[in-house]
């Protein structure tokens, strides 16, 4: 060791010697190997077993195989991806026939207005299909910042950010804000994004009962001193279940317990309040209240993507650092049109909204009073029919359809095996005699 420490020069001589020798000796082998040495990746290549190299072998895939299998045999049609041949509403085109349509989120009717049609049209004319770029290099355009502006005001917060996917928006917001020493509390049906984001971010975390402020009061009181960070995380609409949180009893255990809080808006935005601004506004509560607003412009806003609105730290944070924001392409300038002409739209137009919550009213108590089992669902937009098995629930799907309405079934694993049931998405476009028509039916079916 003296040595070496006196001489480096020659240790790393040495050094550099024994390495090409060595490197010397790996070429020589590689190019005549021995017997024994073709035999041993032949063995190993014989322990891996199948189904970990081949797609079909794979166990989700066979789990899928025994359910359509299954469903073929007894006779049961595939209810998932029709082809809708036009803009799909309140009515739709499949296969060349008309249907009354509660497949589709298009609240407002937003998608297909002329409008908003025109809009995305003028954007692609003066900027093309895509910004072709991140827009932290040379993606941005003035329509996002438009869009952004719009959406922050609607909440009367500083500043938004769009992303190009909404499920990408809870990930990658979740994602990256939050880490290993911090705490995700969530509701017991969030969303699926939701859940993928705490997993990305090595968060822990503990959902607590649905609409529950109570359980998670007692969950902050007994581990918030645990964690550094802690993130509340509710849904203004619950998709599944049409339901809606006690916002502001959640405020006010976020405050105590000096917690974050989010709503997931995708389903609530142009579908609650008078103006369809949300759970805030059928609350009437401040856009402060709330430390990370979330939401879709998949739905009453008639385009793709998601956003965040918040406070200004938030936002900048997001939009310099956010990896689904940072590495992605920006939004494409047709859709930022689409989904900014559709807000301003319903900003206008109060009566569409009034009108959805009518219809939403409408077809819930008519469900009740047939005896259906519309669970937990308030009648904003989205009301379920338990059915009880997915088997049932896919063959009701069916007969309706039969019958020239379209409306999807939602199976187990979406759902429990006992809560498995038909959702029916409410639009302002659906007329009364629709409605009344479709609960008979379905009521005769069941």
């Amino acid at each position: 060791m003296s040595t070496v420490k006196k001489l480096p020069g020659l240790a790393a001589g040495i050094k550099d010697k024994l390495i090409q020798q060595a490197l010397e000796r790996k070429l020589r082998q590689a190019a005549a190997p021995s017997s024994q040495a073709l035999a041993r990746p032949a063995e190993k290549k014989a322990e891996i077993p199948e189904e970990h190299y081949r797609f079909h072998l794979h166990p989700g895939y066979q789990q899928l195989r025994i359910i359509n299998d299954g469903a073929s045999r007894l006779g049961i049609k595939n209810p998932f991806f029709k082809l809708h041949e036009g803009t799909a509403g309140a009515a739709t085109q499949i296969g060349g026939n008309g249907y009354i349509n509660y497949a589709s989120y298009n609240y407002l009717n937003m998608s297909g207005d002329p409008d908003v049609i025109a809009a995305a049209k003028a954007a692609i004319d003066r900027y093309g299909t895509s910004v072709s770029a991140s827009r932290l290099v040379s993606g941005e355009r003035p329509v996002h910042r438009e869009l952004e502006t719009e959406l922050a005001s609607l909440y009367g917060v500083d500043d938004a950010v769009t992303f190009v996917s909404g499920h990408a928006t809870n990930v990658s917001t979740i994602g990256y804000l939050f880490g290993p020493r911090d705490l995700v509390l969530h509701d017991e049906l969030i969303h699926n994004s939701v859940l993928q984001g705490i997993q990305l971010s090595g968060a822990r975390r503990l959902p607590f009962r649905h609409n529950d402020w109570e359980a998670l009061d007692a969950i902050l009181q007994d581990q918030r001193h645990q964690f550094e960070r802690v993130l509340i995380v509710l849904e203004g609409i619950y998709s599944m279940d049409g339901d809606y949180p006690d916002l502001p009893r959640f405020v006010e255990i976020k405050q105590r317990h000096r917690a974050f809080l989010m709503v997931d808006e995708a389903h609530s935005l142009g579908v609650m309040g008078s103006r369809g601004y949300g759970i805030r506004e059928h609350f009437g509560m401040d856009g402060k209240d709330v430390d990370i607003w979330m939401g879709t412009l998949s739905k009453t806003l008639a385009g793709c993507g998601g956003y965040i609105a918040g406070e200004t730290a938030l936002v900048e944070h997001l939009k310099f650092l956010a990896p689904g924001f940072l590495y992605s392409v920006g939004m494409p300038p047709s859709v930022a049109a689409a989904s900014l002409e559709a807000l301003r739209k319903m900003k206008k137009l109060p009566e569409r909204v009034a009108t959805l919550q009518a219809r939403g009213k409408f077809f819930l108590e008519q469900a009740k009073a047939a005896g259906i089992n519309t669970g937990t669902s308030m009648g904003f937009a989205v009301v379920p029919a338990i059915t009880g098995s997915s088997l049932k629930a896919t063959r009701l799907a069916t007969e309706l359809f039969a019958h020239g309405i379209n409306v999807q079934p939602i199976l187990y694993p979406a759902v429990p095996e006992k809560s498995a049931r038909l959702r029916f998405f409410i639009s302002c476009q659906h007329s009364e005699e629709q409605l009344l028509r479709t609960i008979e039916l379905l009521r005769t079916a069941t």
